[in-house]
């Protein structure tokens, strides 16, 4: 009779979530540095793993820990992220920037998958980048890579290059906002509309005063809602094509419901039945931010620097032209 756990498996598991989240603690750290404080924990969290994985190869002993993290951390990570978006928030005040935010989805997708055709460049990888680009970055490509079964080592490749690109525009954006004939909100939104990550924007949207950074978090919050309703059509997409492709029909990706759940707790339940306190969401924050980063510590171990080196570099260059047209596509709706 087959024992219903192993305590070698069980330890197998631990040592393995220990692993990622030992990374993912000295990511934190870099990212405490000056310099390595503008990519942030994930992106450096992410490069460790590559190296690691470069000089020391796959730990295959602890593979079903890793794994654990790269999948089921992931999942858990995009749920609690729906807490960072206030629904009420976005119907009341920014619906002209969610109308925006579609556009600026739709050229960002559009655009890179026009890139990729046109330069025969890696459409898997380009297609996470350019919904990362056009929605929540890493958040967003760690959403919908299940739902495109992308490669763990695209996924990780992906999150890890939007989250430099996208630190790089964010300083660009700091230099160049005192010369530009726009006020504080405008600033924000442009800023909002445009730039990768939640982190990205209120690295960009700070120096613009309190005023200035609140137009940008809600121009990107509009951005973040939309991560849903892309998700399914991207659903009913995937499971269109495993059909005319004689495929299994992919599985509904149900962590997404969860998502949603927490989005209407953190905006219609939270503050109005009862408060959570200030520090218990920051932990929760920090929580979430920590385990993403320790999925993405699973993920960057798939990855050989030898298949960046051939299938990244292209791709980076088409979302740095795409991340130029789309600040300059911003801008102009403003």
């Amino acid at each position: 009779m087959k024992p219903y756990f192993s305590l070698t498996s069980d330890r197998t598991l631990l040592t393995g979530i220990g692993f990622t989240a030992f990374i993912a603690a000295i990511g934190f750290l870099l990212a405490t540095l000056p310099l390595v404080n503008q990519a942030g924990p994930l992106a450096s969290a992410i490069l460790l793993a590559v190296i690691y994985r470069h000089f020391f190869g796959y730990p295959e002993f602890i593979r079903s820990g890793i794994q654990f993290s790269a999948k089921k951390l992931l999942r858990l990570a995009i749920i609690l992220f729906g807490l960072k978006l206030n629904i009420n928030v976005i119907i009341n005040e920014g619906l002209p920037l969610l109308f925006k935010g579609v556009l600026v989805i739709i050229f960002a997708i559009g655009f890179m998958y026009f890139l990729a055709v046109l330069f025969k460049a890696d459409v898997s990888l380009t297609m996470l980048l350019g919904i990362g680009t056009g929605i929540c970055g890493a958040s967003a490509i760690a959403a919908v890579s299940p739902i495109l079964k992308a490669k763990e080592e695209d996924t990780a490749i992906s999150a890890g290059v939007i989250s430099i690109v996208g630190t790089l525009f964010a300083i660009a954006y700091t230099i160049i906002r005192p010369i530009l004939p726009i006020n504080a909100e405008e600033y924000g939104v442009w800023a909002g509309l445009s730039l990768h990550e939640i982190a990205h924007v209120a690295l960009a949207g700070e120096p613009a005063g309190e005023e200035g950074l609140g137009m940008a978090l809600l121009a990107k919050l509009g951005r973040v809602f939309l991560l849903v309703p892309v998700s399914l059509i991207l659903v009913w997409f995937m499971q269109k094509k495993g059909k005319k492709d004689n495929e299994h029909t992919i599985a509904f990706p149900y962590f997404l419901i969860g998502f949603i759940l927490m989005s209407l707790f953190g905006s219609y339940i939270d503050g109005a039945l009862f408060t959570i306190p200030a520090s218990v969401m920051s932990g929760i924050s920090t929580f979430t931010s920590f385990i993403l980063t320790m999925a993405m510590v699973g993920l960057g171990l798939s990855v050989s620097l030898t298949d960046v080196r051939e299938k990244a570099l292209k791709p980076m260059i088409l979302l740095i032209l795409t991340s130029i047209l789309l600040s300059l596509l911003s801008y102009w709706i403003l």
